[in-house]
């Protein structure tokens, strides 16, 4: 019960960065999404260190491991329209499987990156 309550008050803490990048997309209006913008502002609090990746370790590491679920709703909503698929079906099949191995690359390569680190922080 107690990791419950720990990984719930660190996907908050998540969404703290969230909110904070939506207020600063209404101040500065860029073209990138506000969840990104969220996201940028996290990466760099974890680069100057401040905040400790322990303080997100194990809500980021739920939200991976049910990234699926959030996706599965758009992917069902798009194969119910069939003039997109008939239209454009090529193009969205090359478009996901580039994307698929350049998201699976990207993957592998920090995996790999952290699996060193690790490695060398432990001996």
């Amino acid at each position: 019960m107690k990791k419950l309550g720990v990984i719930l008050l660190q996907i908050l803490f998540l969404h703290v960065f969230l909110f904070l990048g939506m207020a600063l997309k209404q101040i500065v209006p860029l073209p990138i999404p506000s969840s990104m913008i969220g996201l940028g502002l996290l990466f760099l609090a974890l680069c100057l260190r401040l905040i400790k990746l322990e303080w997100v370790e194990q809500g980021s590491g739920w939200l991976m491991a049910e990234l699926l679920l959030f996706f599965v709703p758009s992917a069902v909503g798009i194969v119910n329209y069939e003039q997109i698929i008939s239209i454009q079906g090529l193009q969205i099949v090359l478009l996901i499987t580039i994307s698929t191995i350049i998201v699976m690359g990207m993957t592998a390569l920090t995996a790999d990156k952290i699996a060193a680190r690790r490695r060398s922080e432990s001996q």
